[in-house]
């Protein structure tokens, strides 16, 4: 008996997701454990596996978007034939695109179907999610529809003004079409499709950057104190629980513990209202083979430094395996970026929507310094962090970054914090 191939809902916050590729042929025999198809939510790129051996049958064709417990196809038995899915495949998806105004049907009152990041994205944009046709189930708008809808209107061409003087004549002003891409730009050696995960990334920083009024601030530190921390907890955790403290890990814990006393950095916009969060999720930027990924840590202000450094490991396990579960990437409250590794003295990160800020990371490096009135060589970095100012002043941020300072100078203040 032919067994069917759904759609697992991944986490609590999934409701659908788009075929990307099937990496099992039709017709293949399959075994337990085989990766069948990729599917890609609106946070991470994830593999389906078959629950048992059979035969593939494909039913949702790439590029579809699904609901959750959607049929992707089936798993035949040995001699079984194909299964007439008729009414099963969903339909194909669709560009986003707005309808010309004299063309658009008036949707019934109430039958507007939008996920929640679509009807914010479309008050914020002041788009009207009438003009927008959904790429999704029944025609369900996403956050991808919002955008294309947001981008068309940016590049709709606008009516060219009325001339002062009469225009020049025809072999005056005639010239060669200039090319739809640059000469070297079309001779590039290589070409990458923007879909998967860069699209992911390539949607949400775009949207970061067009939606937030993004200001940096600055500060040195002297993190001598923390890097002599460091090499003694990694020998003790080394030791006790076979795994080693990094960086990222102690700062989780100092980011959580200032976000504890500054809230107004742990909070979003949302309803025309800013809402400061009840929790403290600490998302840690993670570079991967697929691309940029954001795990979160939940409830980081709650936790000790051992769970921290357990979760950390699980998160960054997945998400470097391409196993990430679509819970490990949302519910962020607040994001830390590290390049330090990369010999990155400081930069300027982007925020991570729909949080309002972001910490980044340096280089730990040894450099002359002032310190009890003398020159001598401290272990300095650079915090850069970024913040929304429709949200958050520069002085609030600034003290907020003066309290992450102090704590990375004197980290055994953590030890007076609490859990």
């Amino acid at each position: 008996m032919a067994t069917e191939i759904l759609l697992p809902q991944l986490g609590m916050y999934m409701f659908e997701a788009t075929i990307v590729r099937w990496i099992a042929p039709e017709g293949a025999e399959v075994q337990r454990g085989d990766a069948l198809v990729e599917i890609q939510t609106d946070k991470v790129v994830t593999t389906i596996e078959a629950v048992l051996a059979g035969r593939l049958q494909r039913v949702a064709a790439e590029g579809v978007v699904i609901p959750v417990r959607g049929i992707l196809g089936y798993l035949l038995a040995p001699g079984e034939a194909p299964i007439q899915a008729a009414g099963h495949e969903p339909a194909q998806a669709r560009p986003a695109t707005v309808r010309p105004a004299e063309s658009r049907p008036a949707p019934p009152s109430g039958e507007i179907r939008a996920s929640p990041i679509a009807r914010r994205l479309a008050k914020e944009h002041g788009i009207d999610l009438a003009e927008v046709v959904g790429s999704g189930p029944d025609g369900r708008i996403g956050e991808k529809d919002v955008l294309a809808a947001v981008e068309a209107r940016r590049s709709a061409p606008r009516p060219a003004p009325v001339p002062a003087v009469p225009p020049a004549a025809p072999w005056e002003t005639e010239r060669p079409p200039a090319p739809a891409v640059s000469p070297w730009i079309a001779e590039a050696v290589e070409t990458r499709p923007i879909s998967g995960i860069r699209q992911i990334i390539f949607d949400r920083m775009s949207e970061s950057a067009h939606t937030t009024a993004r200001v940096v601030e600055f500060v040195e530190v002297d993190a001598t104190a923390l890097v002599e921390a460091r090499t003694q907890l990694k020998a003790e955790f080394e030791r006790t629980e076979n795994v080693s403290v990094s960086y990222n890990d102690l700062f989780i814990l100092i980011v959580a513990r200032a976000l504890r006393e500054h809230r107004l950095l742990n909070s979003t916009v949302a309803g025309g209202q800013i809402r400061l969060l009840p929790q403290i999720n600490i998302g840690l930027a993670v570079d991967t083979a697929r691309g940029l990924l954001v795990p979160v840590v939940r409830d980081a202000d709650a936790k000790g430094l051992r769970d921290i450094v357990r979760d950390v490991r699980a998160l960054v396990e997945r998400a470097q395996a391409g196993r990430s579960l679509p819970d490990d990437l949302t519910g962020g409250t607040f994001t830390i970026t590290n390049l330090g590794m990369y010999e990155i003295d400081g930069f300027t990160p982007i925020i991570n929507l729909p949080e309002c800020a972001i910490l980044g990371l340096g280089q730990i490096k040894a450099r002359p310094a002032v310190h009890g009135g003398q020159i001598c060589i401290r272990q300095v970095m650079t915090l850069s962090l970024s913040f929304d100012h429709r949200i958050v002043d520069g002085a609030p941020a600034a003290r907020f970054l003066q309290r992450v300072k102090y704590l990375v100078e004197d980290p055994y203040l953590l030890l007076t914090a609490g859990h």
